[in-house]
């Protein structure tokens, strides 16, 4: 579980229409933690709540000395963007926890990699691209926005391929995705519909996605009550229909870390002992829930009567 830290702003840069960069560096609490592409931290609230922000690249390369993430106002949202942009500025000290990875890239000698970021998704695919180009591993960048000026980091990156609605360059994801190397590996962030059209031709390559926003759900695979075995304690709970596993073990006064509620954040992640689970998450790749070693017990739930959970 990570510690909240204090950090404080150190610089403060528009990157872009809406887009603020914040630079972090260490406050009081030694120094920040190392990090790896596809890392990000959570970034606590003062009026209660907290939002994630992936890391990127600093101004200084070094992943070490500052923590920077890239915010986009939110207007219509729930307050964390806004306040982020109109109230934090340099020498503010703020909340945050992390970081966590979820979304990870460690470049791999003689892999090609397919990087696609739209909107606010370059965010993660920054510190990516940055670690490929350093690995000298083969890949392409292709970024999509709506308008140039909306296109945060784009001068950063002259390899970047970009697709600019307004402009009348648009991702033709069909041609580009039939013209890769079956073994190509796709990194890809970005609004749910880019993503979930991506998924949809990404055919048999192997495919890694980042949410900002939790997808559709179906109906659940068990839709009666279930049984949670809380395993440190021995004590079995009840879970009804209309109920999250979250909420019950939290009614039943066991703390577990969370944020988002909605399986993008991958704060409540928990370790599964036994029992089938129905994966509900925007985190998990299908070949992770097959392993059916953690859920998010936030969304998921089981597939079966009865969950044994390390809580």
């Amino acid at each position: 579980m990570s510690s909240e830290i204090t950090v404080r702003v150190a610089a403060r840069t528009m990157a872009a229409d809406s887009v603020v960069l914040l630079d972090l560096v260490a406050n009081a609490d030694g120094p920040l933690a190392s990090w790896r592409p596809g890392a990000h931290i959570d970034v606590l609230l003062p009026r209660g709540g907290e939002r994630q922000y992936s890391l990127m690249p600093p101004a200084d390369g070094v992943h070490g000395g500052t923590w920077r993430i890239g915010v986009r106002r939110e207007p219509s949202g729930r307050g964390g963007s806004t306040w982020l942009h109109d109230e934090v500025e340099i020498g503010r000290t703020i909340r945050v926890r992390g970081p966590q990875n979820h979304f990870a890239f460690e470049p791999v000698a003689g892999t090609s990699y397919l990087f696609l970021a739209a909107g606010i998704g370059i965010t993660p695919i920054t510190s990516m691209v940055a670690a490929a180009r350093a690995a000298g591993v083969e890949h392409s960048f292709h970024y999509s926005g709506r308008t140039r000026t909306a296109m945060a980091m784009l001068d950063a990156f002259p390899e970047a391929v970009p697709h600019i609605s307004d402009e009348g360059s648009r991702l033709e994801l069909v041609s580009l995705l039939d013209s890769l190397d079956p073994a190509t590996v796709i990194y890809c962030c970005g609004p749910a519909r880019f993503i979930e059209a991506v998924e949809a031709l990404a055919g048999a390559h192997p495919l890694h996605v980042e949410r900002f926003e939790a997808k559709a759900l179906a109906a659940p695979v068990f839709e009666g009550d279930f049984e949670v075995e809380l395993a440190l304690s021995g004590e079995t709970l009840t879970v009804p229909p209309d109920r999250s596993i979250l909420e019950v073990v939290e009614d039943a006064g066991v703390f577990v870390l969370s944020s988002c509620r909605e399986g993008t954040c991958g704060t409540c992640e928990t370790p599964v002992l036994e029992g089938e689970v129905d994966h509900r998450d925007s985190i998990l790749t299908p070949t992770e829930q097959a392993d059916n070693t953690v859920m998010y017990i936030c969304v998921s739930r089981a597939a079966c009567p009865r969950l044994v959970l390390d809580l």
